[in-house]
């Protein structure tokens, strides 16, 4: 339970901008399909609803996503924050050294980071 909570603490998106352009950071958007087709989605985010990061960022999956590994810097974010966060602990479990829950879209847009629809 102690580490959901720890997990919930939202990282500052403004630093991680440029990161996340320069392409040394991954952005992931944990929310559903329906949410992003409402909303925009983050310019750049690669799209992964929660129910299937796990076995996209498992390093032993064979059909994971090649764009992740445990090495790399990723960023999360969903709706509000609460996705985000037991994404973390997905992403930790599995391995994942430097990973950040930015909150929601909203804590996204607030930091200056554009949004595509």
């Amino acid at each position: 339970m102690f580490a959901f909570f720890k997990a919930l603490k939202r990282s500052d998106a403004t630093p991680l901008l440029a990161r996340i352009a320069a392409g040394e950071m991954i952005l992931i958007d944990l929310r559903e399909a329906g949410e992003r087709a409402a909303t925009g989605a983050a310019q750049g985010a690669l799209h992964l609803p929660l129910g299937r990061l796990a076995q996209a960022a498992d390093p032993s999956n064979r059909a994971r996503h090649k764009a992740l590994r445990p090495d790399t810097p990723v960023a999360l974010y969903c709706a509000t924050g609460a996705r985000s966060a037991q994404g973390v602990m997905t992403l930790r479990r599995l391995g994942y050294r430097e990973v950040h829950n930015l909150g929601g879209l909203g804590h996204w847009q607030a930091a200056g980071g554009q949004i595509t629809r």
